[in-house]
């Protein structure tokens, strides 16, 4: 993230906002910039491992639920 591009998303803002819609925007871009320089590296999981970890993910919080 560069000084640009925050100035640009203070100045796409109404005149009058709450400052954690703005940290929310200013997150959210930076995650996606890093997830696309993470794509263009090549640094990638398959979906079926994806979808794979996620089973696990459900899995593990149904039983944790389940015994809480």
């Amino acid at each position: 993230m560069n000084r640009e591009k925050v100035i640009a998303t203070v100045n796409e803002m109404p005149q009058d906002f709450d400052l954690e819609i703005l940290m929310e925007r200013l997150i959210f871009m930076e995650k996606v910039e890093k997830g696309l320089q993470q794509l263009d590296s090549g640094n990638t999981i398959p979906h079926d491992e994806v979808k794979q970890r996620i089973k696990s993910l459900v899995s593990l919080s149904r039983d944790f639920h389940h015994y809480n």
